[in-house]
């Protein structure tokens, strides 16, 4: 059986499509089995957009990546809201960054770029503002911690990660992960269990 962090599920192509609404925009998104969470954006990315669309308004154009980007909500909303920011959406599943290229043409953005990349690999250093991620927690503590490690070489100096994980799900481990790469780590939002943990590079 496939999961949604495999490079291609096996699972059989079954799309749907659904209305992702915040303050600030609306898409409509196409998902598919083999996907994270194509029922409906889940609730832990929808925390992370209104978080950081909270503390990031447009404004000055930013470098943002969006890490393990799925079909695409966190990175195409915040493509949406700000649309002179440049948003580089990478995933490892090919189904998924289909997905995405769809539903940026749907929603008629094109701010965006979309990479295949395990975690961070296709990232050179010092590239962005911001990096945000919702991990794929299900496959690995390992996977999970390469990310928030790889993100510190991929910001620029005075870049903040942005990751949004259930305490039940590895948020302990993941805060003492954080600062020991960044030397700093802050729980900004919580809520029904998931936080969101915010890393400044130096």
């Amino acid at each position: 059986m496939s999961h949604y962090y495999d490079s291609h599920p096996d699972s059989e192509s079954n799309e749907r499509t659904l209305t992702y609404e915040t303050e600030h925009q609306q898409l409509t998104l196409t998902t598919d089995a083999g996907v994270f969470s194509r029922e409906r954006v889940d609730f832990g990315s929808d925390l992370l957009i209104q978080t950081f669309l909270n503390a990031h308004p447009p404004g000055e154009v930013k470098r943002i990546i969006d890490v393990g980007c799925g079909y695409g909500p966190i990175g195409l909303m915040l493509a949406k809201v700000a649309p002179y920011d440049e948003v580089t959406m990478l995933d490892v599943n090919h189904r998924a960054l289909a997905l995405v290229e769809k539903n940026a043409r749907l929603n008629d953005i094109h701010n965006i770029k979309v990479l295949e990349s395990d975690g961070l690999s296709a990232i050179e250093v010092a590239q962005a503002d911001y990096i945000l991620t919702n991990p794929p927690i299900r496959a690995g503590k390992q996977v999970v911690h390469k990310i928030l490690e790889d993100a510190h070489a991929c910001l620029k100096a005075k870049g903040a990660l942005y990751v949004v994980i259930q305490k039940k799900q590895g948020m302990p481990s993941a805060k003492k992960k954080m600062e020991a790469v960044f030397g700093n780590v802050e729980s900004i939002k919580n809520s029904k269990g998931y936080h969101i943990l915010k890393s400044i590079k130096g």
